[in-house]
């Protein structure tokens, strides 16, 4: 496989979906989109392909998120397809071993197990999901203990992961602070850190990822993958409009009233406050938020790798039209070797 994978300046390059459900758009719709992405960016050399879990969020069409796994590893052939992430407070980890046992049993050897500890929601839904809220972020180190378990062969087990135990699915454990950062050196896992949406915090957490990192039985070494916002277009102009989309996904976010992903608006000051932009602006920093033409994109790609000694980049790209979702994929890929 890696004979066949494009690596940008000696690392890989993969893709962060949450299936966006656009203004006047459908779940269906976005599926279909979905596809064709994961087709294209298999066919361009991306590396691995992960969706990730929200509810109760209008914009985002990834809340069964195995099953949108499955059916992402259906119609592609090599690229990784995995969960960025599972929030396991959310879920017996029973289930979620027999799932992703079920999954790498289908597509042996490209299903990926990211893991996260926030909710993916606000309280009221956990609460909907869980039906209690006993089970909270800090029993997350337990569950994984749990699942990690369910993973390993032991037929005298009183419960039995079946498909699950005896298979090798790679765990990744997902933050956006330095407790999973902490928690992935001590068990000596992969880590994937969300700057993305938290660029303040990425340098803190991989310090204390590294200089922790125990070797384990799966990873020798540290290995740190790293979120971040692509919107790529022909012009710088033409970016930094389709990029309002995202901004005002995240402007509804703060005003508590989640949106379907909107159209791109010629002016965004009209839609927020100056209060809202500084703190639309502070999320979405120009460090981790790369929009641009191919020049303007990969320097600033190229400055963000340089910086975080990252070892691999997985990029979302929340763009309202799928053409140009696609052409952004398709100006990234003219970057990678």
């Amino acid at each position: 496989m890696t004979d066949q994978r494009k690596l940008f300046n000696g690392i890989p390059l993969s893709v962060l979906d949450l299936a966006p459900i656009t203004k006047g758009g459908s779940a269906e719709q976005s599926f279909k989109n979905s596809v064709k992405l994961a087709r294209l960016v298999e066919s361009l050399g991306f590396n691995r392909y992960w969706l990730a879990e929200h509810h109760n969020m209008p914009g985002i069409g990834s809340s069964a998120t195995s099953i949108l796994i499955g059916h992402i590893a259906g119609v592609t052939k090599r690229i990784r397809i995995g969960a960025g992430g599972i929030m396991l407070p959310n879920h017996a980890t029973l289930v979620i071993a027999e799932q992703f046992g079920t999954l790498e049993s289908l597509y042996p050897g490209r299903i990926d197990l990211g893991l996260g500890r926030a909710p993916g929601s606000d309280q009221a839904t956990a609460y909907a999901l869980r039906r209690t809220l006993s089970r909270g972020a800090e029993e997350f180190p337990q569950q994984v203990d749990e699942l990690q378990a369910y993973f390993n062969y032991d037929p005298e087990a009183r419960v039995r992961a079946i498909p699950g135990e005896g298979l090798n699915i790679p765990i990744w454990l997902l933050g956006s602070s330095g407790f999973s950062a902490q928690l992935a050196a001590q068990k000596g896992l992969p880590f994937s850190f969300a700057s993305h949406f938290a660029p303040d915090y990425v340098l803190q957490a991989l310090k204390l990822y590294r200089e922790n990192f125990k070797p384990s039985a799966v990873l020798q070494k540290p290995y740190a993958m790293l979120g971040i916002n692509i919107i790529a277009a022909d012009t710088d102009d033409r970016a930094m409009w389709l990029s309002t989309s995202q901004q005002q996904q995240f402007l509804s976010l703060i005003r508590n009233r989640p949106t379907e992903l909107q159209p791109p608006v010629e002016n965004i000051d009209e839609v927020m406050s100056p209060i809202e932009r500084a703190h639309i602006e502070k999320t979405l920093d120009s460090s981790s938020t790369l929009v641009g033409s191919y020049d303007t994109v990969k320097q600033k790609l190229e400055a963000f790798i340089k910086e975080t000694e990252a070892d691999e980049i997985i990029i979302n790209s929340q763009i309202y039209y799928q053409e140009d979702r696609l052409k952004s994929y398709e100006i990234v890929a003219e970057m990678m070797d």
